[in-house]
């Protein structure tokens, strides 16, 4: 009899995908039972205490845009080609390989050529409604099974000819039960009544060199009109040491803090949240945390990207409310001034801010919040294409 334990290699490139490396991994050893999975492959700390010991640091492919993009290519192959090493020493059943299209199509390829038969699962969808349509194809061409976290992905791959399960977005998943505002607040030593700026400048380290500094440029205004106003900035795994680093420098303090209580913590205590774009905009929204949303890219990166993008937002929930619920400062209108104003009219303006918060409430449940949970779909759906 064959006792041998399910092998499936799990691959993810940035934080969000480590997060939703580790909750599929979770979800897999509930159903299957511990002693009945194996779970080899690339992640970082959420996946590691899952079992997953990565072989190298995930915050060097935590890249996006074209200039980054390129002086990073060497060290996406090199990794890569150590990705798909590992696949051919562990002997997995199955691969899951999770959002950083870049990098995960690249290992596909690997994976495809040294083990045609092995079974590869894609989880998190190009975003091929917003730009780039011809990565259907391609992904049809490189993977078995798509597992997207929206509902309007499946028609667009399918037609491609590829199997598509649309499992939930996790993060809608995420329980806020057990967050607790009071407990960031003797943290920090706040006051019950005390405003609280959160701070959230990106997980990928070319974010925290862009836009943490015209970050703190909007702190510094806020916090001279406002000598009060408590900052926090609760700091992703992947940029940790580079966060607290530039932060030290600071003219105003702030609060530098670690760890997903923390995090939620201070989601639920903040009055207004500072947010670069991604998948954190979701988690504030969740909390019931009115934001602001920015993002700076490299200007070569924008100028391209302003020519294939094909939607006028790049929040989920606003492209969900097809509204600007929250505002999008982007690129020139991402600067210190204009920042700091509009957050300052969210600290200022309670009742704005109840109804943004109302809003953002709307465009989660029209994003599907509320419905299965996300990391038993994806289970479902890894474990029938493994024993298929």
């Amino acid at each position: 009899m064959n006792t041998r334990p399910l092998t499936v290699m799990l691959v993810a490139a940035e934080a969000s995908g480590d997060d939703r490396g580790a909750g599929l991994a979770r979800a897999l050893k509930r159903k299957l039972g511990d002693g009945n999975v194996r779970l080899v492959g690339v992640g970082g700390s959420r996946m590691a205490a899952e079992g997953v010991e990565s072989p190298f640091d995930i915050a060097e492919l935590s890249i996006f845009g074209l200039t980054e993009g390129l002086m990073a290519y060497r060290k996406v192959v090199q990794r890569a080609d150590e990705t798909a090493a590992l696949a051919a020493r562990e002997r997995p059943d199955l691969a899951v390989l999770i959002d950083s299209w870049g990098f995960t199509l690249r290992v596909a390829q690997r994976l495809r050529r040294q083990a045609p038969k092995l079974p590869l699962v894609k989880y998190v969808a190009p975003q091929v409604w917003a730009s780039r349509p011809g990565r259907a194809r391609t992904a049809a061409e490189a993977f078995d099974l798509l597992l997207t976290i929206h509902a309007f992905d499946a028609p667009l791959f399918e037609r491609e000819g590829l199997q598509t399960v649309f499992v939930g977005d996790a993060t809608l998943a995420i329980d806020f039960s057990e967050a607790d505002p009071g407990r960031l607040r003797a943290l920090i030593g706040a006051g019950a009544d005390d405003s609280i700026l959160l701070v959230l400048p990106g997980s990928r380290p070319s974010e925290i060199q862009r836009i943490l500094p015209v970050f703190e440029d909007a702190v510094a205004i806020l916090k001279a009109a406002r000598p009060d106003l408590q900052v926090v900035i609760p700091a992703a795994p992947t940029v940790a040491e580079t966060v607290k680093t530039q932060v030290a420098g600071w003219r105003h303090r702030a609060h530098v803090v670690e760890g997903e209580r923390a995090k939620r913590d201070a989601m639920k205590a903040a009055t207004v949240a500072l947010a670069c774009s991604g998948t954190v905009t979701t988690e504030l929204a969740l909390a019931g945390c009115p934001m602001v949303v920015a993002y700076r890219l490299a200007p070569v990166t924008y100028a391209v990207l302003k020519l294939l993008i094909r939607t006028k937002y790049v929040t989920l929930f606003n492209i969900a409310a097809q509204d600007f619920v929250a505002p999008e400062m982007i690129q020139a209108d991402c600067n210190g001034p204009a920042l700091a104003r509009e957050v300052a009219l969210r600290l200022d303006d309670a009742p704005l801010r109840a109804r943004q918060v109302e809003r953002q409430s709307e465009a989660l449940l029209k994003m599907g919040r509320g419905g299965p949970d996300p990391n038993d779909a994806a289970a479902d759906a890894v474990i029938a294409m493994a024993t298929r």
